[in-house]
């Protein structure tokens, strides 16, 4: 039988044995009619808020986070629509701040191809500025004591709307709400803090958990501390066609968009499996090995011990090359190795929660990557290549014996498996 994974901004069409594979796909929600109207809608009848334009008051200042490259959010239609919906306010007044986290500074031409270019044109459009310490405010402390940190834009506007899009988070328990904030516009070394090897080794730090979840609480409380913030969030489906919209209070309409996400995204299997092959869900979250990383936890949730698990990405951007992630997994000698290094009093390096991750993975698992980037790279990541899914897939299954079995996601981390 043939399934298409979702890779780079197509397909990668594999042959599986139909007898002995599960494809774990997300059930399928149709994306709305009138998605335009349905953004107005949800601005005007939020939930537990006034309406948006009953917020603002003449001469405020309004600040709009939007998310970056690396996120499927169609802010191509939100933002002009929710701008268009803001005619009213001057210009001057609004600033539209890319929620980069600790990511890369988005290009001039990225920006207008995300954004459209007219409102790059016509509105102030800036990057987040993690490392840049005077672009932030402080809001008291993380609960390691490192300062929390927000971008000043963030803090200092009197009306903030938080815009992005719910799925399951490898850690974070979903995307979107608070997030949009807290890490979003947070300075790196609040982020590095949130992101400690303590949180992130939590098991409720994990997909679908957001209450009782430490790493997404100390998110929240940290995102809270600059006022109320209104959210507007959408879900998606696999063709990124709006399926929902949720707006209102950050965290009540938030609680809301995650119980619809769990009802299609998350999906129990009665038993675990021999081989699991998932992705990325494709472009733009497959565009580098750090994105890659929470594909790999998706399947790692259904694998048995030992088994092998493979991820088409097709990391187009490299790991990205000379990252911090890539000098991290390029300094050790293997995964066990990193785990040890991150358990050292003091250790601490920007991206480490993704090498965490993978190595947590892989001790578990034997974990297999097909993607465009070269053999040496992937193995200084400490995988392996991975040049034919299907001829893997068939010799692992041989050697597992005649009742081993295979799961694929084709849409990767948008579906969420466990074990019932």
């Amino acid at each position: 039988m043939k399934v298409n994974l979702a890779y780079g901004q197509g397909y990668l069409p594999v042959e599986f044995p139909k007898d002995r594979t599960t494809v774990i796909a997300p059930n399928h929600s149709a994306g709305l009619k009138d998605e335009h109207a349905a953004i107005l809608n949800a601005l005007e009848n939020p939930i537990g808020s006034k309406p948006l334009k009953e917020l603002i008051k003449p001469g405020d200042k309004i600040c709009i986070s939007f998310t970056d490259i690396t996120r499927a959010t169609p802010n191509d239609r939100i933002i002009p629509w929710l701008l268009q919906h803001l005619s009213h306010v001057p210009r001057e007044n609004i600033t539209l701040l890319n929620q980069l986290g600790t990511h890369r500074p988005n290009t001039q031409a990225e920006l207008e191809k995300m954004l459209t270019p007219e409102v790059v044109r016509d509105y102030r459009v800036l990057n987040h500025e993690p490392e840049n310490l005077a672009a932030h405010v402080q809001l008291g402390t993380t609960r390691s004591g490192a300062p929390a940190l927000i971008n000043r834009h963030v803090v200092e506007a009197d009306i903030r709307i938080i815009t992005g899009f719910i799925e399951p988070h490898f850690f974070a328990g979903f995307s979107g709400g608070i997030k949009g904030i807290c890490p979003g516009t947070a300075a790196l070394e609040t982020v590095m803090s949130n992101h400690g090897v303590e949180n992130i080794g939590d098991p409720s730090a994990t997909f679908g958990i957001n209450e009782g979840n430490p790493l997404w609480e100390e998110l929240r409380d940290i995102a809270l501390r600059v006022g109320p913030s209104f959210l507007l969030n959408v879900t998606l489906n696999e063709e990124r066609q709006i399926t929902n919209v949720f707006a209102g209070d950050i965290i009540k309409a938030h609680k809301v968009g995650t119980e619809f996400v769990r009802k299609s995204a998350m999906q129990m299997v009665e038993a675990p499996f021999d081989v699991v092959v998932t992705t990325n869900s494709g472009y733009p979250l497959d565009m580098n090995l750090y994105q890659g990383v929470k594909g790999m936890s998706a399947g790692a949730r259904i694998i048995k011990p030992g088994g092998t698990l493979i991820l088409a990405a097709e990391c187009r951007e490299g790991v990205p090359a000379k990252s911090p992630l890539d000098k991290l997994l390029r300094s050790a000698g293997s995964s066990e190795e990193i785990l040890t290094m991150l358990a050292t009093p003091g250790f601490v390096r920007p991206e480490q929660w993704q090498a965490q991750i993978q190595a947590l993975v892989q001790r578990k698992a034997r974990v297999l990557l097909h993607s465009t980037l070269p053999d040496e790279v992937v193995r200084a990541c400490h995988l392996a290549p991975c040049a034919d899914i299907s001829a893997e897939v068939k010799k692992c299954l041989d050697e597992a014996g005649p009742d081993a079995r295979v799961a694929v996601l084709p849409q990767g981390p948008l579906t969420i498996p466990y074990l019932g």
